[in-house]
């Protein structure tokens, strides 16, 4: 259950909110000497102001791969690259784009409840499997199905609270 909010989060975190942030390039790879490679791998990225992020290839044979790899990638934004560095600048995003952006946070949210649910399930199955194999009491599986319930309550909540976290930066101008 926490490695489904700690999975929920970094999806989150790939997320635009119109803030430049280095995670959004986590699932891009270029295509260097045949093998897939991270961006963060092969070069050093940071935020230069908030809303551009400047990608600084340690080789800079590889800043026209880069380039190809960020602009067939589906995170929308054209490089710049100056012959040194690649700057991405973030515009900022119009109301009906946070809106999009805030229905698709409560998707993955819903998601990860979802799976938070099955986690519960497949456990009770367990305890039931269990108590037939004479392994558990009846009060013995009662007691456990409880605190099982308690836990998936508590990382719902968990989900609720990142999911409310993560509306309230796309919101925010």
């Amino acid at each position: 259950m926490a490695k489904t909010v700690k999975g929920l989060e970094n999806n989150f975190a790939s997320i635009r909110a119109g803030r430049a942030t280095p995670a959004v390039l986590d699932k891009i790879s270029v295509d260097y000497y045949g093998v897939p490679t991270p961006i963060q791998s092969m070069a050093a990225v940071s935020v230069a102001e908030a809303r551009v992020l400047v990608i600084q290839p340690w080789d800079k044979s590889t800043l026209k791969e880069i380039e190809k790899a960020i602009l067939a990638s589906d995170l929308g934004i054209t490089p710049m690259n100056d012959g040194n560095v690649i700057r991405l600048s973030f515009p900022q995003p119009t109301e009906e784009r946070r809106k999009e952006l805030c229905k698709s946070v409560k998707k993955y949210g819903e998601e990860a409840k979802v799976s938070i649910r099955n986690i519960r399930r497949d456990v009770i199955e367990k305890f039931k499997t269990m108590k037939k194999n004479g392994e558990l009491t009846e009060d013995d599986q009662k007691d456990a199905e409880k605190k099982i319930q308690k836990l998936t309550d508590k990382y719902c909540d968990e989900v609720d609270k990142v999911v409310a976290e993560k509306e309230r930066e796309i919101m925010s101008i």
